[in-house]
């Protein structure tokens, strides 16, 4: 399974580069009703910072408690804003595509996209295409980045070599462990059930643990855009695993009804006949009544750590 230093190099989305009076604006307007063109219009913004090297309002435009995957594990906002300034990067051109959006409450949006991009960073090619996943809340007038990764586009079929490196856990900027808590223990019991349905193929039990409304992007860059295209895919044939093990979570609560869990997965298995993990995974929770529902997860290769 490929390498590639995919969310370091292009996740830099997250910096309103536009005038004081242009962002106030839509900042209000994404804060009154988060809709799937203010939000496009936010990462495309940020994107252009990234471009640029813009890093001036990083402080501003990430929650507090953002979270996401970098080029060598989780970041916290103090790890994105250091890892996201695009300071060793070259970028000629990038495009957003595909645009979708999903409502995750009153306060809280997520829009998932395509991102193609022509560029180099610290020396690499950057993946020419991927697909991205933001999580946007509000947070007093405005709206805040709180997670973000991304999945490159390869083909599942290929055969996919691991360069020689360094254990992720082992990088200087890795974020330390996060202590468990009840928010975690609660959303990982499920997280655990999806993982083993997923196993499986078990659709049914894969039904009643997710929400009506929901989309996944995989270890290969593919996008499943709605619940059914989701359920075919996992108790389909392409993935032929014995065992799942998820280790190192994490639960950032956006709200008393959204949360985020991060994690460290691995499979005993093989997926269109390349070996599965390890992985870093990201799943969005939504409380319906008194139940935790799976809505949206993004899983990408756990970098330099070998699969």
């Amino acid at each position: 399974m490929t390498r590639i230093r995919y969310f370091g190099l292009t996740a830099a989305a997250l910096v309103i580069t536009l005038g004081a009076h242009a962002a106030k604006t839509t900042e209000n307007t994404v804060a009154a009703e988060p809709t799937k063109v203010a939000l496009v219009w936010l990462e495309k913004s940020a994107y252009e910072a990234w471009k640029s090297k813009d890093v001036k309002f990083w402080d501003s435009y990430l929650s507090d408690n953002f979270v996401g995957w970098g080029s060598s594990g989780r970041l916290d906002k103090a790890l994105a804003t250091k890892e996201y300034s695009g300071a060793d990067c070259e970028i000629k051109s990038y495009a957003l595509s595909d645009e979708q959006m999903t409502p995750l409450g009153q306060n809280s949006a997520l829009i998932t996209h395509k991102i193609t991009v022509n560029g180099r960073c610290g020396g690499q090619q950057i993946p020419p295409g991927s697909w991205a996943a933001g999580v946007y809340i509000r947070d007093g007038n405005r709206s805040k980045a709180a997670f973000h990764t991304e999945a490159p586009i390869v083909d599942p079929t290929a055969l996919h070599v691991n360069p020689a490196g360094e254990d992720a856990t082992s990088q200087e900027h890795q974020t330390k462990p996060i202590a468990p808590d009840a928010h975690t223990d609660a959303l990982l019991v499920l997280e655990k059930a999806v993982w083993e349905a997923w196993k499986d193929h078990d659709a049914e039990k894969l039904d009643g643990l997710t929400a009506d409304n929901m989309q996944f992007i995989n270890i290969f860059g593919i996008h499943l855009a709605t619940k059914a295209e989701a359920l075919k895919n996992w108790s389909g044939e392409g993935c032929d695993v014995k065992s799942v093990g998820l280790t190192d979570a994490a639960a950032t609560m956006l709200s008393p009804t959204v949360g985020i869990l991060t994690f460290h997965a691995s499979a005993d298995g093989t997926c269109f006949g390349q070996k599965v993990g390890p992985v870093w995974g990201s799943s969005v929770y939504v409380k319906h009544g008194n139940a935790w529902k799976w809505t949206f997860g993004i899983n990408v290769p756990a970098l330099r750590e070998g699969v």
